[in-house]
């Protein structure tokens, strides 16, 4: 049975949302625009959600159906943490989505990307679409605006890239989704996750990349 539509007006992150493993972390980024049917509800939306100190989530789908995800996971993240004596892993992270998702795939709206940093496996990355399923990867790409960057991200990703080198790639290709996606638009923000903590980064919309029709 396929998740139902999201109804007319009801808060949408149709969006492009994106994590990338690098040498020695991970890199995450999105838009920011969020539509309530046709209309911008929000252009400055922050898609990216911290839930833990090193893992943060993006969220596309429904904008409800994501937060209360997020929020969960959080909780659950903090009781695992003070139970443990250390902090979660991302996979740890991932598999508590990708059960909330699953379990619930007939009522929610959601794609979730995971990335984060944690001392046992690095830097990594995990996809959770529409039904639950569970991917790693070195990389992800999921919302509205993804549909237009599959062969551009196939193209320029590269193993062990530098810190510099993926932040460049995660803001090319995000910017080239907001120029062909309705969906998506606004400006991006970045998160830069590895050993030594979290640094965020915002590239306001005339500072972003330009192509041919720039």
């Amino acid at each position: 049975m396929q998740t139902a539509p999201l109804k007319p007006g009801e808060v949408s992150l149709g969006t492009t949302i994106m994590a990338v493993q690098f040498n020695g972390g991970v890199v995450v980024g999105a838009d920011s625009r969020t539509t309530t049917g046709s209309y911008i509800a929000n252009r400055v939306t922050d898609k990216l959600t911290q839930v833990h100190d090193h893992i943060f989530c993006c969220r596309s789908g429904s904008a409800a159906d994501t937060q209360a995800i997020a929020d969960i996971v959080h909780y659950h993240l903090q009781l695992l943490n003070a139970q443990e004596g250390e902090e979660p892993t991302v996979q740890k992270a991932a598999n508590l989505f990708q059960q909330l998702v699953y379990q619930n795939k007939d009522a929610l709206q959601a794609g979730i990307i995971v990335g984060g940093y944690d001392k046992y496996n690095g830097g990594s990355v995990y996809s959770i679409p529409l039904g639950g399923s569970l991917h790693k990867q070195p990389f992800c790409i999921g919302g509205s605006g993804s549909t237009y960057i599959y062969g551009f991200c196939d193209a320029e990703y590269k193993e062990n890239m530098t810190r510099e080198e993926c932040v460049n790639f995660v803001k090319r290709s995000v910017a080239l989704a907001m120029s062909r996606d309705g969906s998506s638009g606004g400006v991006i923000r970045l998160a830069i996750i590895d050993k030594d903590g979290v640094e965020r980064i915002f590239v306001p919309g005339n500072e972003l990349p330009k192509f041919f029709e720039g």
